[in-house]
């Protein structure tokens, strides 16, 4: 096989495997904790931080979302009060999200079913 047949198909499997765990970790949470994979994964990064609250900028560097889509699933966690927006007293450009109890609740309650997921897509066994 060429080097870039090789390249082309290793790459094409890396998708077909993302897309097979994506997939399924969308459809698992949204059926079992009413939460699309985005919003997981934002409030993921909001429970793993050392301060209060994440600057949306920040957050939008650490995501694979644009910032309009992340913006929106904010708005949704917002909306559905897991999550609380906020400007920044001393520059109203920033904006600062901050994950609330609630949220923290359903994250730890999503958790378990997204590492099943993983565990089972991602394990040694699995492969």
């Amino acid at each position: 096989m060429e080097p870039e047949t090789d390249l082309v198909e290793r790459w094409r499997s890396l998708l077909n495997s993302y897309n097979e765990v994506a997939c399924h970790l969308e459809r698992v949470l949204h059926d079992t904790h009413g939460l699309t994979l985005s919003e997981y994964e934002t409030l993921d990064r909001l429970t793993t931080q050392e301060c209060e609250q994440r600057r949306m900028q920040d957050l939008a560097e650490q995501m694979y979302l644009s910032q309009s889509a992340l913006s929106r699933t904010v708005s949704r966690l917002v909306n559905g009060g897991l999550a609380e927006r906020t400007s920044c007293q001393a520059d109203r450009r920033q904006v600062f999200v901050e994950i609330t109890e609630a949220g923290r609740q359903r994250w730890a309650e999503a958790r378990r079913t997204h590492l099943g997921v993983l565990a089972e897509h991602l394990s040694p066994a699995a492969s």
